[in-house]
């Protein structure tokens, strides 16, 4: 299993400078497929959507069948696991609750001479959200888009996420979209329902923002119609940096290392950094225990080959400078006062502290975001949220007095950039009488 390293700033482990330098990066030829299905969906649109189904997903659809019905989803709400459509129930609301908080209303100032400054704060009108399904049901990262974008005031919210075998979406993914207030649910992924989304078709209504993860073709997808639309972001596989000292739970480290690595591209990043080198080697002893019981076994461990790592750093400090170097999706802090360690952290997706606050809670119940920055992104950007389907437009309420006052610093720039046209446009106001 992982053999515990040290790590030196100066002369990194081979293992540990490959976790530092992951980035998103796809292959030509797959780049090359994605354009062509989007060309193909633009000209053909649901024909196109329909035969890529039947290719990648081994569905035959008819046109009718690309959207679910109201009643559909009225069935799949009758016909789910009632227990599970409870704890469905409770997520939302608790990632209703949180997501709430984030609302921003509009705002403006006086800025003297009767002039008034400011912006209007505005829903994106249409999004897609993007629900992968083929191996599980992730009615989690359904609720994670809607909510928000519901919160925000998003006057048409769409769902594209993939049939079963059966032509059906699963039952648990239909509950999450009508608790969440979903108006469409589209049978469709992949690059065929990234370019519909963005281009619209017969069935599909085009929408102006995209949001939600993906295996890579729908990340190259989101990125070439880009520009088309909004993106949320270009998102990897999941990384996690488990934070531990001498009082951490090797078995909790180890799980929760385990819970990332399981995902199932094989390219998860899962690091344990800690200043103990007896936890170091209690965590690497754990998790080859906890491997063998796991049922996604194989893609774990080819997840922990490629960017797991167990890292000896010299004290806590110089923990937290090697997460802000990783600048990973989630961090763990499982060590004696999570709450001051936290404070150095200025890269990372999602913070959990203290030994209850697992990852997991995260992903499903706590009501904060699961679709969070990876590859690094964490250095520039943030979890999906309300912001994420919000856009401000400025105010400017200018008075004769003020353009008066402003006028020949105006027209100075203007003219000093070559655009008379602009410093006409003022120059012109001048000119005029303020009762004509």
């Amino acid at each position: 299993m992982l053999s515990p390293i040290r790590y030196a700033p100066d002369a990194q482990d081979p293992k540990l400078t490959d976790i530092l330098a992951r980035q998103i990066e796809f292959t030509p030829e797959l780049e090359s497929s994605v354009e062509r299905i989007i060309s193909e969906v633009v000209s053909n649109g649901d024909e196109a959507v329909l035969t890529f189904t039947r290719e990648f997903d081994g569905v035959d659809l008819t046109p009718e069948q690309l959207v679910v019905t109201p009643d559909e989803l009225d069935r799949a709400a009758r016909s789910a696991d009632p227990a599970l459509i409870e704890v469905i129930q409770a997520a939302a609301d608790n990632i209703r609750r949180f997501h709430k908080n984030q609302k921003r209303e509009d705002w403006s100032v006086d800025d003297g001479d009767g002039v008034t400054l400011g912006k209007r704060i505005v829903p994106i009108e249409r999004v897609g959200l993007l629900v992968p399904g083929a191996s599980a049901p992730l009615f989690s990262t359904l609720l994670m888009a809607a909510i928000p974008a519901k919160i925000a005031g998003c006057s048409h919210i769409a769902v594209a996420t993939p049939p079963q075998a059966d032509g059906d979406i699963h039952p648990a993914v239909l509950a999450a979209a009508k608790i969440a207030g979903v108006d469409r649910v589209y049978r469709a992924f992949g690059a065929q329902a990234v370019a519909a989304l963005a281009f619209g078709t017969q069935t599909f209504t085009p929408v102006d923002k995209l949001a939600g993860p993906g295996h890579p073709v729908v990340q190259i997808a989101k990125k070439k119609v880009f520009g088309r639309v909004d993106i949320d972001m270009v998102a990897g596989p999941s990384e996690i940096v488990v934070v531990a000292d001498h009082t951490a739970n090797s078995r909790h480290v180890a799980a929760d290392m385990l819970s990332q690595a399981e995902h199932g591209s094989g390219y998860e990043a899962a690091v344990c950094v800690t200043p103990d080198p007896n936890i170091a080697a209690a965590v690497s002893d754990e998790l080859r225990r906890q491997l063998a019981d796991l049922s996604h076994r194989e893609d774990a461990e080819r997840a922990l080959s490629r960017y797991g790592a167990i890292v000896i750093t010299k004290d806590l400090g110089e923990a937290v400078d090697l997460v802000n170097e990783i600048a990973p999706e989630h961090v763990e802090m499982i060590v004696e006062d999570p709450w001051e360690l936290q404070k150095g952290v200025r890269h990372a997706g999602a913070v959990f502290l203290g030994p209850a606050s697992s990852e997991p809670v995260g992903d499903y119940f706590a009501g904060t975001n699961h679709i969070l920055p990876t590859a690094g992104a964490a250095r520039y950007a943030s979890s999906v949220g309300v912001d994420t389907f919000l856009k401000d437009i400025s105010i400017v309420s200018y008075t004769n007095e003020r353009l008066r006052k402003s006028a020949g610093a105006i027209i100075q720039m203007a003219e000093a950039e070559g655009l008379d046209g602009h410093a006409n446009a003022i120059r012109v106001r001048l000119q005029t009488p303020e009762d004509e």
